[in-house]
């Protein structure tokens, strides 16, 4: 790793630091730090789910394997077809599974279902809403012109061909990639290993849930979001509970947690107070790469390494972590995991229905919620934005996404917005 970066302290309360690094910038510095976990697993494919593919997934055969009809109706040869109507006579049934087993000749065709193998000699399926059965025996059917050749044949290897790479290597394997997979009659497949994470949270404040509330206490909620984002993007979590402000507790905690996991990440104890201590440890320990993101909520936020695991320092304040966990820790942890290239968070174009008071030099997310209306996406705050409320994460299903180069926004402003998923 490189030389640490010097970056001179900020207070929680300033409005803006010009020595603050800028969120984009942000994202991109700690990319260039990461990569894939060792440790690769064969597992059963039902275990996969959720996991990242650590092998390109091949073909062994096509797909389709055969010639076979996109809908119901009949196989003909196109040849056959005249200016006008074409008659022509039915001599068997394709259906799915089962094939008619003979070839069509001339003025010939054969009834045929959908996923039915098209027989030899036909090159041509005719939807049968656009077919008129007749004859004594159901047998003479009657074909309007305007047929396309080879309409409605899927052929085979139309979808893969047998040695093209089904699924890449650093894809995150859904419900779709199962599916998928077992269509190729694979049973097994190679996947990274979990990440390990490990994680407490700090201060002489905080309770565990169940205990009395002393006067200034709070009961620490930061642990169950954090076991929550990390549960659902499928880490193997090590909850290491409260660590207290004391300097040597906090050292041995640091230490215990880089030797068990690939990630270790704090709340609190990142900002300047005097009861502040993971800075200095981690300085010690390790390398501070940057501690401050000209954002709101959420600037003092560190990154860096202790030992070989990496360091996420994140606020104290519950929304703070969620909103540093989304914005940074998400895609760093996905990068670890293998998963390649990174799903896109686009941003969608909606009218703010409240003006918004911001100071421009800085990144804010501001909670929000989403909707439809008159045909177009609106969006609306969740109430008060202060970083200790936590029902406004709750009550909202995205961020508005002001640009640091934005200052206070007027009610009918369009704004970008983020859309929250995956780990929320």
């Amino acid at each position: 790793m490189n030389t640490p970066l010097t970056i001179t302290e900020a207070s929680c309360a300033d409005d803006y630091d010009p020595n603050s690094m800028p969120v984009d910038k942000a994202r991109t510095f700690i990319n260039t730090f990461l990569s894939p976990v060792n440790g690769v697993a064969r597992v059963a494919l039902r275990s996969a789910l959720g996991r990242v593919l650590a092998a390109d997934i091949i073909s062994p055969v096509n797909v389709p394997a055969h010639r076979n009809s996109a809908m119901d109706g009949w196989a003909i040869r196109f040849a056959d077809l005249q200016a006008g109507t074409t008659t022509l006579t039915e001599i068997g049934a394709s259906f799915a599974g089962v094939p008619f087993g003979k070839s069509i000749g001339t003025n010939e065709c054969a009834r045929i279902f959908t996923g039915g193998v098209v027989p030899d000699g036909a090159d041509t399926i005719i939807m049968q809403e656009r077919a008129q059965v007749g004859g004594i025996n159901g047998k003479s059917i009657t074909f309007s012109d305007g047929i396309v050749f080879s309409q409605n044949v899927r052929h085979a290897g139309e979808d893969l061909k047998a040695g093209a790479v089904a699924l890449a290597t650093g894809r995150i394997v859904r419900s779709a990639e199962l599916g998928l997979i077992a269509s190729l009659g694979i049973g097994e497949v190679s996947v990274y290993r979990p990440l390990r994470v490990a994680f407490f949270s700090t201060g002489d404040e905080l309770v565990q849930i169940g205990n009395p509330l002393g006067e200034g206490q709070i009961y620490d909620s930061n642990r169950y979001t954090l076991h929550g984002m990390l549960t659902r993007m499928g880490a193997d979590v090590i909850d290491m509970g409260v660590v207290r402000d004391n300097p040597a507790v906090l050292e041995a905690a640091f230490i215990d947690a880089s030797k068990i996991a690939d990630v270790v990440i704090t709340s609190g104890g990142v900002s300047v107070g005097e009861a502040d201590y993971v800075k200095g440890l981690l300085q010690k320990l390790g390398e501070v790469v940057f501690w401050k993101i000209a954002m709101k909520p959420g600037r003092p936020l560190a990154y860096g390494k202790i030992g070989d695991a990496h360091f996420f320092g994140l606020p104290g304040n519950p929304v703070s972590v969620m909103v540093t966990f989304y914005q940074f820790v998400r895609d760093a942890l996905m990068i670890l995991q293998g998963v390649s290239p990174l799903p896109v968070q686009p941003l969608l174009k909606a009218v703010c229905t409240s003006p918004i008071k911001k100071a421009p030099g800085r990144t804010e997310f501001q909670r929000g919620v989403l909707y439809l209306e008159d045909g177009g996406f609106k969006v609306r705050v969740t109430g008060e934005q202060g970083s200790g409320i936590l029902k406004s994460m709750s009550d909202a299903n995205c961020f508005i996404m002001l640009h640091d180069n934005v200052g206070n926004v007027a009610a009918g402003a369009t704004v970008d917005v983020q859309i929250l998923e995956g780990v929320v």
